[in-house]
């Protein structure tokens, strides 16, 4: 069923068993869904109650989700081969183009996984959408319990990198060294604790596959040294990663899914619009129900900070045999505050300049208003308070909350 934002449906289960990506219904149990696309599944049959009208509802009867629970139950015995060996569990990641399914993929293992007894990281690469926190995020966290219906993934303690922007396109050695330094610190927690070692890892990528794409996919598996690649809907995809991946690492085994009937196609409003609620969800909640801060600060005290040493020149436009001199990871300091406005900006745990492209950020604000006469701007904080830091990263996109 989809059902659009600012509207409401209400699920209960009154008999049988059913599951929302591989997360069970309680007998009773009333789910509202809002602004979402879910599709309740049964292995056996149950009877549902609704209350409210989907914009669109139906049932199916051709499903992936034989094979969904076939890829559950190799993962799993290879995480009980782990447990007892000591050893790592399986690094999954799940590839394939746009609109395919494959964050829902991701939320059916996690959750099998989950209700199996396990406690697997999930790790989010499509900066795009965003679905741990704000859009322009590499981002991961423990899942330790079946992902929240209504309020989806855990966010208590998520290890969050800031690229600033809606593509990987923008800045491609941005994103390919905050991967690096995600799967660094994933590794130190790994090895830090046997269960979580066994648990594993699943990945979702974004859904850009072809030539630089393509190129930051293969890379992303090699840092995560992922040893298993579902690649959903896209055979040329599955033909290229096995042939590939292959040469680099003989081990890693790429698989073949069918994609899920269900999915839908969204246009390029649709995903901007997708953004901008995204953003509002991290500030006001799933529900309305949180109440961030608006606070004005002088910009003097902040340190604010962009990713980018502006754009390359093509190699065409430079002389014969030079390079371009621009740096892609160099940091910039803003001194024009009247640049942030309505943009997101991450608060660094950084305690200096230099580390903030190697340290993860405490959480976000939203620059609400600019006031160059007085030096201050006014900010939209998840909570009231003084900052964690002083030091922050600029989004290069713009987001218009009302």
């Amino acid at each position: 069923m989809e059902v659009d934002w600012g509207k409401q449906v209400h699920l209960q289960l009154v008999s049988g068993q059913a599951e929302v990506f591989g997360t069970a219904l309680d007998l009773g149990e009333r789910v509202t869904i809002g602004g979402q696309k879910v599709a309740v599944y049964s292995w056996q049959g149950c009877t549902l109650a609704m209350e409210g009208q989907p914009d669109i509802m139906y049932t199916s009867e051709e499903t992936p989700m034989p094979h969904y629970l076939n890829i559950h139950d190799v993962l799993d015995a290879r995480r009980q081969e782990a447990l007892k060996a000591k050893g790592e569990g399986p690094r999954t990641f799940v590839v394939g183009p746009t609109d395919v399914g494959k964050s829902s993929l991701c939320k059916i293992l996690l959750n099998y996984a989950v209700r199996a007894g396990w406690a697997p990281t999930f790790a989010d690469m499509d900066i795009g959408q965003g679905s741990i926190t704000v859009p322009g995020c590499i981002a991961a966290t423990p899942v330790e319990a079946p992902v929240d219906i209504e309020d989806g993934l855990p966010t208590d303690a998520p290890l969050v990198y800031y690229t600033g922007t809606p593509s990987p396109s923008d800045n491609p050695d941005l994103y390919r060294h905050l991967v690096e330094r995600l799967a660094h610190v994933l590794e130190l927690r790994a090895q830090s604790d046997a269960q979580v070692r066994a648990s594993g890892l699943f990945v979702n990528s974004m859904g850009w596959i072809v030539e630089l794409g393509y190129e930051l996919l293969k890379h992303t598996v090699q840092a995560l040294k992922c040893g298993v690649v579902l690649v959903v809907g896209d055979e040329r995809l599955y033909s290229q990663l096995s042939t590939d991946l292959k040469k680099t690492d003989p081990v890693i085994q790429v698989l073949k899914l069918p994609r899920s009937g269900g999915v839908v196609v969204r246009s390029r409003e649709l995903r901007q619009q997708a953004r901008k609620v995204r953003v509002e969800e991290y500030f006001y909640g799933n529900r309305k129900e949180l109440s961030p801060a608006s606070q004005t600060a002088r910009f003097e005290d902040l340190q604010v900070y962009r990713v980018g040493g502006g754009p390359r020149a093509p190699s065409s436009a430079l002389p014969i045999g030079a390079a371009s001199v621009a740096d892609p990871l160099k940091l910039s300091r803003i001194t024009n505050p009247q640049e942030l406005l309505y943009t997101l900006l991450a608060v660094s745990h950084a305690p200096q300049p230099e580390l903030l492209l190697s340290v993860n950020v405490a959480g976000f604000i939203y620059v609400q208003d600019v006031d160059a006469a007085k030096g201050t701007i006014t900010y939209l904080a998840p909570c009231a308070g003084p900052l964690p830091g002083s030091l922050l990263l600029a989004g290069s996109f713009k987001t218009y909350l009302d």
